[in-house]
């Protein structure tokens, strides 16, 4: 038994090896940005702090039309097709860049018409400029695809370090808001520098190797509009509450809310980490017919759901005392909104492995479907519920939304239903593996 454990080990640990880079540095990014978030929030107060969510929430939904559906198909050409790997970077970045233009004109749309004040459209222009830097994205998929994501992630501790002592240097110079929306920039620019020395560390052929096609665009848009479509949709019923708070409440409700989010969101790295280490291998399982695909499929299944359900229980009992001492009375409607909106987890974690599964599979019009029956939900719920509950309306609107969109609606389709089993048989685990250590003993 030990030397089969032994072996699965030593066959997985590239992937583990690869795993531990990420995770590693969304724990920096965990515990940096709880410390950050606590501070910048309470220095700032519900109000501004509701601003600043306001404006990384809007643009986090904008910036979506930049993916233009490439991230996981991206990956998939560059193992698919090595010997293109300069067409598919150089054909990427492009088509990435013009997605910024469009989400970075409908950010200055939005601002105008919704009547921001002067400083709130300051802010929102600001955090917008981070679009700009997102297309040099590619270069994380051209790493996630030879499994070296190491350099990704000290590229992003590097910067989130910088980040916030800059944060917390201008909490104590006493600075503006619009210091705070700066910051949020200097982090991405610096990631970015960080990871073009990386790549050309690493890659052979360097940037001179990038060249775009017309024809290969159109072929990438075609694979992947429908993935872009869902992309949208699933950033806005991730982020549409705290920009419906702000129309329908005021700053100082999304600020509250913010928090809760914040805390409940910090744990999300789990799945990506995870997923995005074993999709490149998931993929040549399925290209060889491999009978193990679906086996290793449930396993991750298994493993997401018991992470996210100890997550939910966890912040669902430490939630009250964590705001109290961390946020201060000002924040104290948070924790009725973080019990609620954390257990939305247990969904997005499994939605995570599904994402990859509906890439590897071809089930991109169904995933498409779910998204957007998900992110009407979100829309319709907050706009019944937000008038009466105000922040806990919203985080049960997103709690309903996912459960739908990653979980209920998988048994409509044939194609699906498997998925659907999977992850029924992965909310039972907890049982099904104590009751083998069971038998064995």
């Amino acid at each position: 038994m030990i030397n089969k454990f032994l072996a699965i080990i030593a066959k997985a640990r590239i992937y583990i090896f690869n795993t531990s880079w990420i995770i590693g540095e969304k724990l920096l990014q965990l515990l940096a940005g709880f410390l950050v978030v606590a501070v910048v929030a309470k220095y700032l107060g519900p109000e501004k702090f509701g601003v600043l969510s306001y404006a990384t929430s809007m643009v986090a939904i904008l910036s979506s039309a930049l993916h233009m559906g490439l991230s996981g198909l991206v990956i998939r050409e560059l193992i698919s097709s090595p010997k293109e790997e300069g067409l598919v970077l150089g054909t990427s970045i492009l088509l990435k860049f013009i997605g910024v233009l469009i989400g970075f004109l409908t950010i200055l749309l939005l601002g105008f018409y919704t009547k921001s004040s002067h400083e709130e459209f300051l802010i929102l222009v600001v955090v917008a400029l981070t679009l700009f830097f997102k297309p040099l994205e590619v270069i994380n998929f051209w790493f996630e695809s030879r499994i070296e994501s190491k350099y990704v992630a000290i590229a992003n501790g590097s910067a989130l370090i910088v980040s916030s002592v800059l944060k917390l240097l201008l909490v104590f110079l006493g600075a503006g808001l619009v210091f705070f929306a700066v910051a949020h920039v200097i982090q991405v620019v610096l990631a970015c520098i960080i990871l073009i020395f990386f790549f050309s560390y690493r890659s052979l052929s360097g940037f001179s190797s990038w060249n775009f096609s017309v024809d290969y665009a159109k072929n990438l848009l075609a694979k992947g509009w429908v993935i872009f479509l869902g992309s949208i949709f699933s950033v806005i019923y991730l982020k549409v509450d705290q920009v419906m708070l702000k129309w329908m409440v005021g700053a100082e409700g999304v600020g509250v809310y913010a928090v809760a989010a914040t805390l409940s969101e910090l744990w999300y790295f789990i799945p990506t980490a995870i997923v995005t280490s074993f999709f490149p291998r998931l993929i040549k399982l399925k290209d060889q017919e491999s009978p193990v695909y679906i086996k290793r499929y449930q396993q991750i299944f298994d493993l997401l759901f018991i992470i996210a359900l100890c997550v939910a229980l966890v912040v669902t009992v430490f939630s009250e005392i964590v705001i109290k001492i961390f946020f201060g009375a000002d924040y104290l409607a948070s924790a009725e909104i973080l019990v609620i909106h954390v257990w939305s987890a247990v969904f997005i974690f499994m939605r995570a492995a599904f994402s990859k599964w509906i890439i590897i599979e071809g089930a991109l019009v169904f995933s498409l479907i779910t998204q957007a029956s998900g992110a009407l939900i979100n829309v319709l719920l907050n706009l019944v519920l937000i008038p009466l509950w105000g922040g806990k309306g919203a985080a049960i609107a997103t709690l309903v939304s996912y459960a739908f969109a990653s979980y209920f609606s998988l048994a409509i389709y044939r194609k699906t239903r498997i998925v659907f089993w999977m992850m029924s048989l992965a909310m039972m685990s907890p049982f099904r593996y104590a009751s083998a250590l069971l038998r064995k003993r």
